[in-house]
């Protein structure tokens, strides 16, 4: 048993002190934890404090903004009380409310009065959307005329509504409703409260003033909390009374922690999920309202995140100020395993040359002479794997070289101009003129195409070969097709890489005349830019080419492998064709837009010949 523990506690020590470790490692580990530990619980321990003061801080500062805003709110709300006695006190409300039937006011002529003293109580304040008094079994009367009065309100008012919420005391009730007509809605804060009559003293109706919410947008709009955080007001009921989005007001809040909102004093909680916020709230006895403010979390602790950050950058800046100093005070001993390192580096990269210094006896000594014995083995074995594998690939082109001449020699072009030929005799004798020109088009298409004598040709020869490629091509879309070509007397001797324009304008056709389906043009046009280069224009008034499709073929005309094939490889053969025969300056470059055809213009090197000058 004792063994046992001994062992294991070898084995433990063995971990902890790394004894099976490189130096480098253990210096570096060692220095690391003094450097962490030490500066990673400071770091820690600070993050924690400016989170916990800035979280105190935030709360204070809510619960200031929150009285003012509660003491601005009472006030405003309590004005609009004092209206309400005034217009109570009124004369002309106190004979309406004497009135005990509606036939009674109607003949009294009293209506005309009661709306235009609740005209002007609307009107002394631009905040006021309507006044409304109701007397039971009398009338109803408010401050709008009838041609204006559209806006009805959007919930669904049981008759008795104000009865049912209203108390038989004449405190009023405040509460957010919704008024629309059909097409505009305005959202106003409705302050209710009962009518009395001045002979039983019973209540007989009620007074509602419809109140904007121009003031509560102003209050709002001078409160800054952060600068994503946000205010809002909720009822004894849950509803929002105010908010920023205004399509939630008069419906009911779903937040964390409702009912310690609802009747708590005040408070601050922090919301659960991944998006966080802080939540300070405090109620108003006054009205029975709860304001609240929210500010997200990761806003209230950014200044604790740069301390965190700027932390990290401290301890990771440390350890690579220990890691140097570690590493230069064991270079003295880790010097031959460097030297050992640079050459496996040569060996890996193919370098088997050359012998890595013995200068000791120690372990590192013998590894390195069993590294040198085992690099003169792999070296032999490298040689003997090289020239075989040299063998096996010339074998290899030999074999693609005779399949290649036995697939070439499948099709004998000799055999296809015989046939060229008798298909043009037949159209002569049977009176076909175009099938015989299209034939002997077809023929010299193919001669020039497989002659290989040379890989460059005169633009001239060029420009005749295209226009026989038109030829061909006009047969098929007769007055659908129109043609031109603009070639200076200069520009006929000019050099081009051979079958470079007839590709491009086969292009054209394929991916922009064809599938316009309207009249098409291709214009060619030589173009002297300078002092030693010229371009080639060949433009159609085709389809055009998306911006996504025209970044493409400029992408496979920078690094498109010819041997890969695939679509577009035509245009990238020649553009490779004209950089390997004349420099990287010269080739082919794409302009076109959707719906206003495509212009590719070829770029070429200009030989000045004597007479050209100037012309």
């Amino acid at each position: 048993m004792q063994r046992f523990v001994r062992h294991a506690f070898e084995r433990l020590m063995n971990v902890v002190l790394m004894k099976d470790k490189s130096l480098v490692r253990k210096l570096f580990i060692f220095s690391a934890l003094l450097v962490v530990v030490p500066i990673g619980f400071i770091g820690f321990f600070f993050y924690q404090k400016s989170v916990e003061v800035l979280e105190n801080e935030a709360r204070s500062y809510s619960w200031q903004i929150i009285r003012q805003v509660n003491t601005h709110i009472e006030y405003y709300v309590g004005d609009f009380e004092i209206d309400i006695l005034k217009i109570l006190n009124n004369q002309t409300l106190d004979g309406f409310l004497q009135m005990n039937t509606q036939e009674e006011f109607v003949s009294s002529g009293m209506e005309a009065n009661v709306k235009s003293m609740l005209k002007n109580a609307a009107y002394s304040r631009s905040d006021i959307a309507n006044i409304t008094i109701s007397v039971n079994n009398v009338a109803t009367v408010d401050a709008l005329d009838v041609r204006y009065n559209r806006f009805q309100p959007v919930e669904s008012f049981q008759p008795d509504f104000f009865q049912k919420i209203l108390p038989d005391t004449a405190e009023p009730v405040i509460f957010t409703r919704t008024l629309s007509d059909g097409e505009d809605k305005v959202h106003v804060i409705s302050i209710a409260r009962r009518l009395f009559s001045p002979k039983t003293l019973k209540p007989i109706g009620y007074i509602v003033m419809d109140v904007n919410f121009k003031r509560f947008k102003e209050i709002a709009s001078q409160v800054n909390i952060g600068h994503s955080g946000f205010m809002y007001i909720i009822d004894s009921r849950g509803n929002y009374v105010y908010n920023p989005n205004f399509s939630k007001l008069g419906k009911k809040a779903s937040l964390q922690n409702m009912k310690e909102i609802l009747y708590g004093e005040s408070g601050s909680f922090l919301t659960s999920g991944a998006d966080k916020d802080l939540l300070t709230y405090t109620h108003s006895g006054f009205l029975g309202w709860t304001v609240i403010t929210s500010i997200p979390y990761n806003e209230l602790i950014k200044s604790s995140v740069y301390i965190r950050n700027t932390i990290f950058i401290t301890i990771l800046f440390t350890l690579l100020i220990a890691s140097i100093l570690g590493v230069g005070l064991s270079s003295s001993i880790i010097k031959p395993i460097r030297r050992l390192q640079g050459m496996m580096k040569r060996v890996e990269k193919g370098d088997f040359s050359g012998q890595v210094k013995v200068v000791s006896k120690d372990e590192i000594g013998e590894l390195t002479q069993g590294f040198n014995k085992m690099l003169d083995r792999l070296k032999e074995l490298v040689n003997e794997v090289y020239f075989s594998k040299i063998r096996e690939t010339e074998m290899l082109f030999r074999q693609k070289e005779i399949e290649l001449k036995a697939l070439q020699a499948q099709i004998n072009p000799h055999f296809l101009f015989n046939s060229l030929e008798t298909i043009r005799g037949m159209a002569l004798e049977n009176g076909e003129d175009n099938i015989s020109d299209i034939s002997t088009s077809l023929a010299k298409l193919l001669r020039y195409n497989i002659n290989n004598n040379s890989q460059t040709v005169l633009l001239e020869e060029e420009i005749h070969h295209t226009n026989v490629y038109l030829r061909i091509q006009k047969y098929r879309f007769d007055e659908k097709l129109e043609y031109e070509f603009l070639i200076p007397e200069w520009a006929k001797k000019q050099t081009i890489a051979k079958f470079s324009i007839q590709p491009i304008v086969e292009n054209s056709f394929k991916h922009g005349i064809e599938p316009s389906g309207g009249k098409s043009k291709i214009s060619i046009t030589a173009i002297q830019i300078s002092v030693d280069a010229y371009i080639i224009k060949i433009q159609d008034n085709g389809i055009g080419i998306s911006p996504e499709k025209l970044e493409e073929i400029r992408r496979n005309l920078r690094q498109k492998d010819v041997m890969e094939g695939g679509p577009g490889i035509g245009m990238v053969n020649v553009h490779r064709r004209i950089v390997n025969l004349f420099g990287e300056e010269y080739g082919i470059s794409v302009q076109s837009s959707p719906g206003s055809g495509a212009v590719i213009i070829i770029r070429l090197p200009l030989i000045m010949h004597i007479g050209q000058a100037g012309s």
